[in-house]
């Protein structure tokens, strides 16, 4: 993603002639297309455009006014976002019960670390209120006597605080398509599991069931299949032989809000790109991330003993085909 670029997004029903009169209207207003996607999923389609606004004939607001105007004509949703800084982002933070993440980010919010406000909390329960009351942020509950979130509710008060990025702190609910693809490559989840390992449900019981000797925990964004999301941040510790879920929550609960943290950072300072489902770092060099393990595994790591064969073939350029165990 960037913050250089328009952003058209198209959620509804499938029309052709939608595609053709969004078209149209673009060229009439010398907006060029940079970049054109589309999916369907569960019956509803969603169409992602990236444009340059640089030459458009018209103002911002005459323009969002023409879109909105095509999409009641067809019946669908469409919504623009120009370009931000990152200091005007609006963050909405999504919760169920589990307290930690949402903690850590308002007290990196507080502390004027973030760089960008967080302006609303929505939770499928009501437990987290007194938290979000604490920091003066406003907190909705979309959620029914069992959890069960109303997303129509949910999306209107995304649309009220116009919100730009999304974080899951430990929010237990799978969000439908009808709001991941209003909101693509702007919904950041933490799962706790070394993903792809673990998805779904009760991961740390996953990985003590499966024998782990190292589990850990992912941030990653969310798509509208379940935990595939590319990845941007991940956490590792070790597994005592006798560990229980209580004790691997209790280990992997600080390296949740860390690696949620450190993605929410990244996306925020616009370094994360997204390439055949892989998220590049912009500038590594000039960004204080782990993304990973700490660089004392790497020092931990043996250096001997090496496949001599397989490194004298490359030095002598040769390509050598070896099969995968």
């Amino acid at each position: 993603m960037t913050r250089e670029s328009t952003e058209i997004t198209v959620v509804g029903d499938d029309d052709s002639g939608l595609i053709a009169d969004i078209t149209a209207l673009l060229f009439d207003h010398s907006v060029n297309i940079t970049d054109l996607d589309q999916a369907v999923r569960d019956g509803t389609f969603r169409m992602t455009m990236r444009v340059d606004i640089s030459e458009m004939t018209v103002d911002r607001e005459t323009f969002r006014g023409k879109l909105h105007d095509l999409g009641d004509e067809f019946d669908v949703d469409v919504r623009v976002r120009f370009p931000s800084n990152c200091e005007n982002q609006s963050i909405a933070v999504l919760v169920t019960k589990e307290s930690h993440c949402l903690e850590a980010l308002l007290e990196r919010w507080h502390d004027g670390e973030l760089g960008a406000d967080i302006d609303v909390v929505i939770g499928n329960h009501d437990a987290l209120e007194p938290l979000a009351a604490e920091y003066d942020v406003p907190f909705h509950d979309v959620g029914d006597e069992n959890g069960a979130p109303d997303e129509e509710e949910l999306l209107d008060h995304l649309a009220e605080y116009d919100v730009d990025l999304i974080a899951l702190a430990r929010y237990i609910r799978i969000l439908s398509p009808e709001v991941v693809f209003r909101y693509e490559q702007r919904i950041i989840n933490v799962h706790p599991s070394l993903l792809p390992s673990f998805p779904g449900a009760a991961a740390y019981r996953q990985a003590l069931e499966e024998g782990v000797r190292v589990a850990g925990v992912t941030a990653h964004y969310v798509t509208t299949d379940l935990d595939q999301g590319p990845i941007i941040s991940q956490r590792a510790f070790n597994v005592p032989a006798d560990a229980t879920e209580a004790e691997l929550k209790a280990r992997g609960q600080p390296l949740e809000a860390e690696a949620l943290i450190e993605a929410v950072q990244l996306h925020l300072d616009d370094q994360l790109t997204v390439q055949q489902g892989r998220t590049e770092v912009e500038e590594p060099d000039r960004v204080d991330v782990q993304l990973g393990a700490p660089e004392e595994l790497d020092l931990a790591n043996p250096d001997a003993p090496r496949d001599r064969h397989e490194e004298s073939a490359v030095s002598d350029g040769e390509t050598t085909a070896v099969a995968d165990d």
